[in-house]
């Protein structure tokens, strides 16, 4: 059994902040009815360039990843039979998710107590660009404006001098890790109104989010007052630490070493490259000689590292104590025997997706399909107890799709 089965999500969002709540919710076992456009559905559903990438016919991945494992119902909302039926599900459900902004939920009556008003118990949680409060709490945004720019990351890595920012890996990057936070926000609401009776409102934004993510690197640059610089592709990760940076191999590829402990794991580094002789060297005997001598050992292992290929170097560094790991791209990351022992990738109907990042128990990581647009709407009013005539009669009125 999911942890969240026999809970009820009513989403009503779009995009993919809120959606990727919503999809996580789902992947734990949540009942989630997605709630689209009665006419336009999601505005996501229409997205099919992504930077260079195209996608043509469905499934479509840029709607799936953050819709997967939910029902989707097309309702009216500014119709007052369509409000009816919203106010119908939010009777029986536990969770009103939503990224609408605070005139669209004022003038929709969708807000925080038109919707208690209804359901005193439901969790309420909301997902912003800016927060709820200040003076731009009003205002919209998206992963790359709230995220990406403003809460520091853009600057953050990209090399002083650089002729532009650096954009963000990928579409949804912000959003995705803003979602996982709101999902996880509503869990602990859902267990706080277990234990106190009391449903509180849920606030995630991906200012915030943008915030957190770069919460260590913030805090060092604000205690030291000094803004956080990225480093250029072809320095060494660590001034003081050869063991601590990435370095290409023969066939273009790299590796990334991370080890902390310079000193304890340097002789089973020179063993794993073939050159034991460097474990007795004064330059390198003791962590302060280390760090001193940083630029000599960056050389060696430059030159001895490009030599071989990743593969060949993947067989020798196999049996290395220190943390190391091989520079993926996303196709690499997506194959690798270790992200598919452990069901990071899921099939999800007909397409690929990467699993929700925590598990319970370890159990089936199997994802369900996202749902075509508007799919369930007449399973979910049958369930609310709506009959046929009166479920034609809906339709007829433009109040549901």
């Amino acid at each position: 059994m999911k942890p969240l089965e026999g809970i009820r999500v009513l989403e009503v969002a779009m995009y993919g902040f809120v959606p990727s709540a919503g999809a996580v919710l789902a992947d734990w076992g949540a009942d989630v009815v997605k709630i689209e456009h009665a006419v336009t559905g999601d505005p996501q559903r229409g997205l099919r360039q992504t930077g260079s990438f195209r996608v043509e016919g469905d499934p479509n991945p840029n709607v799936a990843h953050a819709n997967r494992g939910k029902r989707s119902l097309g309702l009216d909302m500014s119709r007052p039979e369509g409000r009816e039926v919203l106010y119908e599900l939010v009777k029986g459900s536990d969770v009103f998710l939503t990224s609408l902004m605070p005139g669209a939920r004022a003038r929709l009556g969708i807000d925080v107590d038109d919707i208690r008003a209804v359901n005193p118990r439901i969790v309420y949680a909301r997902g912003t660009a800016l927060g709820p409060r200040g003076p731009e709490a009003d205002k919209g945004g998206y992963d790359m404006t709230a995220f990406w720019a403003r809460a520091g990351t853009a600057a953050s890595i990209t090399p002083p001098g650089s002729d532009g920012m650096i954009s963000p890996p990928g579409p949804a990057y912000g959003d995705t890790v803003s979602g996982t936070n709101l999902a996880g926000g509503v869990a602990a609401a859902l267990l706080r109104r277990e234990r106190t009776g009391e449903a509180p409102v849920v606030d995630v934004s991906l200012l915030g989010s943008g915030l957190w993510a770069l919460g260590h690197t913030i805090a060092v640059s604000v205690h030291l007052d000094r803004p956080w610089e990225g480093v250029t592709p072809s320095a060494h990760g660590s001034p003081t630490n050869p063991l601590s940076g990435l370095y290409r191999t023969a066939d273009h590829r790299f590796i990334a070493f991370v080890m902390l402990q310079p000193a304890k794991f340097w002789p089973d580094v020179c063993r794993c490259i073939g050159r034991p002789e460097l474990a007795d060297d004064p330059r390198f005997a003791t962590a302060e000689a280390i760090a001193e001598h940083t630029k000599e050992a960056v050389k060696i292992l430059r030159e001895v590292i490009a030599s071989r290929t990743l593969t060949e170097w993947s067989k020798d560094l196999a049996a290395l104590d220190g943390p190391w790991a091989p520079v993926q791209d996303t196709l690499q990351a997506a194959a690798d025997q270790q992200v598919r022992a452990n069901g990071y990738i899921g099939q999800a109907g007909e397409l690929e997706l990467v699993t929700s990042p925590v598990q319970f128990d370890v159990e089936d990581t199997r994802l369900q399909a996202a749902p075509e647009f508007a799919a369930q709407t007449e399973e979910i009013l049958a369930e609310l107890g709506y009959d046929w005539d009166r479920i034609l009669a809906l339709k007829a009125s433009g109040a549901i799709t």
